[in-house]
């Protein structure tokens, strides 16, 4: 049975300023059907997967990589951008910058066939140089899919055909003062709310010179809340500027909880009505800090990682403490004081299985090692050097690593040692195909199709074959 509801006449919302949000005219949405052929598996509609956590639940993977046995199914050119696509009903959305334009690809998830585009005029440059393009992923949520660009803008299109829903300008309604890589941070779907970080900042911080974050100040807009269908405001919270760290959707203490990694602090908030339940500060005293790694939820702990002098933090939610006036989590352990720090995130999300952390850690290629850590006192349990910086997916006992120069591996999730299965062969016959540098976005699994880029292009390769 299709899922249908109706929207309101375009108009622009008076108390939204001359940046209002535009509403498109009277449409009917329909649940997107699905296009998927292929026998079994789960989508991949948000960052991080349908969990969150950087793992996907299919099984029989393909452990032989070698001589061409990890089929290229289709591939396709990007444009500049460094986020990962998703996939649901079949189809795969894009999000890159194409001649200057934000642009929104829908794809058969399959094939690669082209079935609609959306795009939009984009003028961001980066203040360090580094390309243009979106660096947070599509989310598609019962036949909506939405956009966060790198400028700042958030776009609700009809997962279907395309068609602009609404669209809102949050970094001039709110103030947002360019940080130095622009927006990174992807929004999260809490029942019939959007959450996005957004960091606004009052109107003296305009006239701060670019890149002197230090002199920027937060307008209680670190957080804001919009009714998924319309793009109306229900609230807004938290006092912080933005970071480049995805929101986290979890459950504490059998409450629904959003994590937000903000630039100074960890941030835990009820989605339902912006309230904050605690605060962590925790980011590297250096001006060019970052923090990007979404948090890690396992046994109830929550695990932040961050690479420019704090490294890691185990917390305990559901002990909370008075640090200067505010609910504080119980810290387990922490890097804060080591010189050999247990893990030093940089951009990707480590992932927890059982007793262990998986990840990589290092600032900067030359320093960066794959690390498993014990997840209860930070002890390293063994460290991979010669990767580079590499992102992790988990899928049937095993991780695929990408590393940034384009290196493609299989491992086993093993605690005890570096356990390589396969390798990628970049050169081999009609399935060969070199991922240039660099590679940032970790790989993500849907029906069995790997989905892997690098720069400025996405391969699709069969992970899981079936019968032909």
């Amino acid at each position: 049975m299709l899922v249908r509801w109706k929207l309101l006449i375009a108009v622009v919302v008076a108390s939204c300023g001359p940046v209002g949000l535009t509403v498109a005219q009277s449409l009917d949405v329909p649940q997107t059907e699905n296009l998927w052929t292929r026998a079994s598996g789960t989508d991949w509609p948000v960052f991080l997967g349908p969990s969150g956590d950087g793992k996907s639940t299919e099984k029989n993977i393909l452990k032989d990589w070698s001589e061409g046995k990890l089929r290229i199914v289709w591939k396709m050119e990007t444009g500049e951008g460094y986020g990962m696509g998703s996939v649901a009903n079949g189809r795969f959305y894009h999000f890159g910058r194409l001649n200057g334009q934000a642009n929104l690809r829908c794809l058969n998830a399959e094939t690669g066939a082209l079935i609609w585009e959306y795009s939009y005029p984009s003028e961001y440059q980066d203040l360090y140089g580094y390309d243009s393009g979106p660096r947070a992923s599509p989310i598609i949520d019962e036949g909506l899919v939405y956009i966060y660009g790198v400028e700042g803008k958030l776009h609700c299109l009809d997962a279907k055909t395309g068609e602009m829903i609404w669209k809102l300008n949050p970094a001039e309604r709110f103030g947002v003062i360019q940080n130095f890589f622009g927006v990174a941070s992807t929004p999260v779907i809490f029942e019939d709310l959007l959450i996005v970080m957004v960091g606004g900042s009052p109107d003296a911080s305009k006239k701060i010179p670019p890149g002197a974050l230090n002199l920027v100040k937060p307008n209680q807009t670190g957080l804001i809340a919009l009714d998924k269908k319309t793009g109306k405001l229900k609230y807004q919270c938290v006092d912080d500027l933005a970071s480049y760290c995805s929101l986290k959707i979890t459950t504490l203490g059998g409450e629904p909880m959003v994590l937000a990694w903000m630039r100074d602090s960890l941030f835990a908030v009820s989605p339902e009505n912006g309230k904050v339940h605690f605060e962590f500060p925790w980011r590297a005293r250096i001006l060019e800090s970052v923090n990007a790694s979404t948090p890690v939820v396992h046994e109830g702990k929550v695990l932040i990682s961050e690479c420019y002098g704090k490294g890691s933090a185990l917390l305990d939610p559901a002990k909370l403490e008075s640090v200067n006036g505010k609910s504080a989590p119980n810290l387990l352990w922490s890097d804060a004081f080591k010189r050999d720090k247990a893990l030093e995130a940089h951009w990707n999300t480590p992932i927890a299985v059982g007793n262990s952390l998986f990840g990589c850690s290092g600032r900067h290629s030359a320093q960066a090692e794959l690390r498993c850590i014990d997840w209860k006192s930070g002890e390293v349990r063994w460290r991979k050097k010669g990767l580079s910086r590499s992102s992790l997916t988990f899928v049937d006992g095993h991780f695929i690593v990408l590393g940034e120069l384009g290196q493609l591996l299989l491992i086993r999730a093993n605690a005890d040692k570096f356990d390589l299965v396969t390798e990628y062969e970049p050169g081999v016959g009609e399935n060969g195909v070199k991922l240039k540098s660099p590679c940032w976005a970790a790989p993500i699994i849907s029906h069995g199709l790997l989905y892997v880029r690098g720069k400025d292009q996405l391969v699709c390769f069969e992970l899981i074959p079936e019968a032909r």
